[in-house]
């Protein structure tokens, strides 16, 4: 008997009946259990909802067919890779949904054959139904009502180990994802970090130099650590280091600012821990360590007292503590330096003799922090040290056999998380690989340490601190402000370089043939008449004027100038101390008495009238300075 027979032809369609014979893999006809019988059909049953698994790489069980005549709901996990559940097939006769789990290289289910008798809608990467062999006999249908008999068969070996392999795969890539997800969460979790309150540039580019600010402070937290005296500090700029990375990434300067230096202390608007902001007085003439910590200053507040020393302004900064340096060599394995003799340091508990030693851990704190056995028994010779210990780490973290190792990558972001606190720009993961990357294209062979230039204290019969060595410390500023290299130029920048100085080779004109218009271009307010009045009365530049305030404001001075006035040029070039890169070759303008003129523009790298505008080739003599490649010995 037949569905027409049963009365239930109204809402079944005879291929519904058709479900697949797992033992044979063929289609047979099988009708559902007879139901009583009454002369006004009954309500249906609704049909029962599917389970849906569906998480994320969620999959049905395997081997489960769908129900006979029932679309299944759309399944939100079959997507990035994951399959539909392997071995279930299709109900016969009815055309199956769209699968979202079709994008992205994602497989109908292997094995799954179309319903007889109904064309399936095309689906991406559905596999079509084997076809019958030339001349082979058609299969024969059974009668309706009755189920065929077909001889068992055994499904493929090949087959099985496909459809488990395939489930297993798409198991571990979803797993895998899930798992460097949580990981990526968990360094993220790790970072601390504060604000910059306004004091940085608001965070490095990828096409412009970068300045990172590089704190170590003397707080005594974490295991081990309070042994090592002052166990309450506030946590001191005991170590300090600008790092001016060029903007083509070949050449990179590490510049130490010594803890015993005296600054003035800028007034610093602070973030406080309830989010209001407070600004805590400035302090002239003291000593720059206390630019962190002291008064409750945070790293924002050493930022601007930065800026205040070098005029350069940070455009992000780190902060590490005693356990960063212990955590951070212990996850590289350690590093390599070199004594020139035997230390035992009671008070920084360093023990080593003369020669070569690989550190990590506490012997490397140890390292960094002492200061009576080596040198001068001073924070200058202890900041020597602290380079070269640097130098080594960076040689370390360029070495192939940390940089191939899955397992010392991880310990190092592990601990590199964990141990450093940055500011506000650089809190996620992301951003610390970008800057990571950024740093990793350097040569350690250009990548220079340099200490600020500075002499004992005239102030003090017995020096305890230091101030500027103002012969040279401002040609350091300048030299970074400038992005100029401390170490060998290449040969292309050479070129270049003497290209731009040829511009002040040449006849100059007498200064008082020079017409000139001087304009205001981001210097300090007043800028344009100083220079005028100095030039007029000094220099005797009498054919110049005030022209006010420039359209915009420009990062360096320039001096613009017709090809005919090429030797009025020089002149003004040689009496303001301009560089050849501030000539620009271009048209003149004419002045208020309608004569053509030259055009200066003060930008906000002018110092002053009288004060040279020409940035040093390269470090002053006096300046100590090593670079990264070489292992040096401390004495």
């Amino acid at each position: 008997m037949d569905a027409q027979s049963r009365g239930r032809a109204d809402d079944i369609d005879p291929a519904d009946q058709w479900v697949l014979n797992p033992n044979t893999g063929e289609y047979e006809m099988r009708l559902p259990p007879s139901a009583p019988q009454s002369g006004v059909p009954g309500p249906r049953k609704p049909p029962a909802s599917d389970t849906d698994p569906s998480v994320l790489g969620a999959t049905q069980p395997l081997g489960r067919s769908a129900a006979p005549g029932r679309p299944r709901p759309e399944t939100p996990g079959a997507v990035l890779g994951a399959t539909q559940p392997l071995g279930r097939s299709a109900a016969p006769g009815r055309p199956r949904p769209e699968t979202p789990g079709a994008v992205l290289g994602a497989t109908q289910p292997l094995g799954r054959s179309a319903a007889p008798g109904r064309p399936r809608p095309e689906t991406p990467g559905a596999v079509p139904p084997p076809r019958r062999r030339r001349g082979a006999p058609a299969p024969e249908e059974p009668l309706p009502g009755r189920r065929g008999r077909r001889p068992a068969k055994k499904a493929a070996k090949g087959k099985k180990v496909l459809l488990w392999t395939g489930g297993a795969m798409a198991f571990v890539l979803v797993a895998g994802a899930g798992a460097a997800y949580f990981y990526i969460e968990h360094l993220n979790n790790n970072i601390a970090s504060v604000s910059d309150d306004g004091a940085s540039t608001g965070g490095f580019e990828k096409d412009k130099a970068i300045n990172i600010l590089l704190i170590g402070t003397d707080k005594r937290t974490g295991a081990g650590n309070e042994k090592y005296g002052d166990a309450g500090s506030v946590g001191h700029a005991d170590t300090t280091i600008l790092l001016h990375v060029s903007k083509d990434r070949s050449n990179a300067t590490a510049l130490s600012i010594p803890r015993d230096l005296i600054v003035d202390i800028p007034d610093c608007p602070t973030t406080q821990e309830d989010g209001s902001q407070k600004v805590i007085p400035g302090t002239p003439q003291t000593r720059f360590n206390t630019s962190l910590g002291q008064d409750d200053r945070t790293p924002s507040c050493t930022m601007r007292t930065v800026t205040e020393l070098t005029g350069v302004k940070p455009d992000n900064f780190m902060v590490a503590d005693f356990n960063a340096v212990k955590t951070l060599t212990s996850a590289v394995g350690g590093v390599e330096v070199c004594l020139g003799k035997d230390i035992d340091d009671p008070d920084s508990h360093l023990k080593l003799s003369k020669g070569n030693h690989t550190i990590e851990g506490e012997q490397a704190l140890a390292f960094v922090r002492t200061r009576h056995s080596v040198g001068f028994g001073g924070d200058l010779s202890r900041i020597g040290l602290q380079q070269q210990f640097l130098s080594a780490l960076m040689r370390k973290l360029k070495d192939n056999d940390t940089l191939t190792s899955p397992s010392k990558m991880l310990d190092l972001a592990e601990a590199g998380t964990k141990a450093l606190t940055v500011d506000s720009q650089l809190s996620s993961i992301g951003k610390l690989k970008d800057l990571g990357l950024e740093l990793g294209k350097l040569n350690t062979k250009n990548l220079t340490f340099a200490t600020t230039p500075v002499i004992d204290n005239p102030a003090e019969k017995v020096p305890t601190t230091v101030v500027l060595n103002e012969s040279s410390a401002p040609q350091v500023f300048d030299m970074i402000k400038n992005d100029v290299s401390f170490t060998a130029v290449k040969e292309k920048k050479k070129k270049e370089a003497a290209a731009v100085a040829a511009r002040l080779k040449g006849t100059k004109a007498a200064a008082s043939e020079v017409r000139v218009r001087i304009m205001n271009g981001g210097a300090v307010a007043g800028s344009a008449q100083e220079t005028l009045s100095w030039l007029q009365v000094e220099e005797g530049v009498t054919k110049s004027e005030n022209a006010g305030n420039a359209p915009a404001e420009l990062a360096k001075t320039t001096l613009e100038y017709a090809p005919d006035q090429a030797d009025q040029a020089r002149r003004l070039a040689d009496i303001m101390g301009l560089p050849g890169s501030a000539m620009k070759a271009g048209e003149s303008v004419e002045n208020a008495q309608g004569v053509p003129a030259m055009t200066l523009t003060l930008g906000k790298d002018f110092k002053g009238a009288g004060a040279s505008q020409t940035t040093p080739a390269k470090a002053p003599a006096d300046v100590d300075k090593s670079t990264a490649d070489k292992v040096e010995c401390a004495e």
